[in-house]
């Protein structure tokens, strides 16, 4: 009981805030039009002249207490029990897409690999988005170039890694807003399902707070502590492999 307001009432407003924020706010959103698309492009180039850019997408655990149920495959490889979320933010540091209910034990790729955006992305036709070195190489994913050693390659390594540090940002970003989603917020005391929910309402308010232009300047260069990378699960084919080289050849 805390000031004559008990703890399953407590509980039960908490939970019917989420919902309703979560029906009421629509602010991840991933860009369809041609028009978004240009827009994100001409964004994601600015930062280091890497083309055909719409999204960063990478993994970070939030801090849960081990689960009732199953509660082997929430241990991540770092020993705390977690959810692993997936995000891809644009150049602004705003969330286009979300997946917050895989186990802290799941693999990066995994992930991407069972997400709704990917049939939507699989052709390549859409443009790239930027991954870090867990995500395999693959017609709309661009990796880094494991082992660089020509000067373009260190140089596109480079300018791959400034352009997806945005995705980086944004979780650090929203981990210094929503204490609750760092470890140092304390484990979240809740099942799977409603931690879901609070990392889905928690971008969703960090989105309308880049939309009102609440963002303290100290708060732009918050960077993720989470070192969330791991080895990719497959080898790109060589199509692929090619379409990196001939980018990588513009960074002579």
């Amino acid at each position: 009981m805390t000031h004559g307001v008990s703890r399953s009432s407590v509980c039960k407003s908490i939970w019917q805030v989420l919902k309703a924020l979560d029906r009421r706010l629509n602010t991840v959103v991933f860009p369809t039009s041609e028009r978004e698309l240009v827009q994100v492009k001409q964004k994601f180039f600015g930062i280091a002249g890497i083309p055909n850019v719409i999204g960063a997408v990478d993994c970070t655990h939030i801090a849960m207490l081990a689960p009732r149920e199953r509660e082997d495959i929430y241990v991540c490889r770092k020993g705390y029990h977690s959810i692993n979320v997936q995000a891809v933010v644009d150049a602004n540091m705003r969330f286009t897409n979300i997946v917050a209910k895989w186990p802290g034990s799941t693999h990066d790729s995994v992930i991407f690999d069972n997400c709704s955006l990917k049939d939507w992305l699989v052709d390549g036709s859409k443009g790239w988005l930027l991954g870090d070195s867990g995500y395999g190489l693959k017609p709309y994913l661009l990796t880094p170039k494991l082992n660089p050693m020509s000067r373009a390659e260190i140089a596109f390594n480079l300018a791959q890694s400034l352009s997806r540090m945005v995705v980086e940002r944004a979780f650090g970003l929203l981990k210094s807003r929503f204490r609750c989603l760092h470890k140092t917020g304390g484990y979240l005391q809740f099942s799977p399902q409603k931690i879901a929910l609070v990392v889905t309402v928690c971008a969703k308010l960090h989105n309308l707070c880049l939309s009102d232009g609440f963002l303290d300047i100290d708060d732009i260069d918050v960077l993720d502590d989470d070192d969330n990378v791991q080895l990719p699960l497959e080898n790109p084919d060589l199509n692929v492999l090619r379409a990196r080289a001939l980018l990588i050849e513009r960074f002579h």
